[in-house]
């Protein structure tokens, strides 16, 4: 299985099926994994990215104690394959008795990640080329909401953002 480095590039809403949809980039390349994902997923992954605060800790921040709490680190997130539209994840787990390998949803591995700046790993068959069409920029990155945002806030910024921003690809 050839694996790659990918980081997140982009979250937004895909209006034709009212899903979030989480972009990644391949790392120093071009080549795009887009995954469909929850509402709550997404407003995890768009609240680490952003750094905001939280009185309480979400689900994610949750899984991040437990694992820390336990005397692990996560290693590594690999994204492993899709079938029937599903893609299938897996949390790699570093303990002082050895590797545990989680099986995991993907959106729910991004949000984890992204909370221990572990690295993100797609296998590459899944990775598909960005297609721009004349004159077409690529996608932005995210913009910066403030510090302190309500849920609604949160699901009316991600709600905004366009498909048309990720350029044109298949699946």
């Amino acid at each position: 299985m050839q694996l790659v480095e990918v980081e997140v590039m982009r979250l937004g809403l895909d209006r034709s099926t009212n899903s979030y949809v989480v972009i990644l980039q391949e790392k120093g390349g071009a080549r795009l994994l887009p995954i469909w994902i929850g509402q709550p997923e997404a407003e995890s992954i768009v609240i680490e990215m952003n750094k905001l605060k939280r009185e309480r800790p979400l689900t994610h921040d949750l899984c991040k104690n437990l694992i820390i709490g336990m005397g692990g680190t996560l290693r590594r997130v690999h994204i492993t394959k899709v079938e029937n539209r599903t893609f299938y994840a897996e949390l790699h787990i570093a303990r002082s008795s050895g590797a545990v390998h989680i099986d995991a949803r993907p959106s729910d591995s991004i949000a984890i990640a992204l909370r221990f700046e572990a690295p993100i790993f797609a296998q590459e068959s899944l990775l598909t080329a960005l297609l721009l069409e004349e004159g077409q920029t690529p996608p932005e990155t995210l913009a910066e909401p403030s510090d302190e945002m309500s849920a609604d806030q949160l699901k009316e910024y991600l709600e905004n953002m366009r498909p048309e921003d990720f350029g044109k690809f298949n699946m």
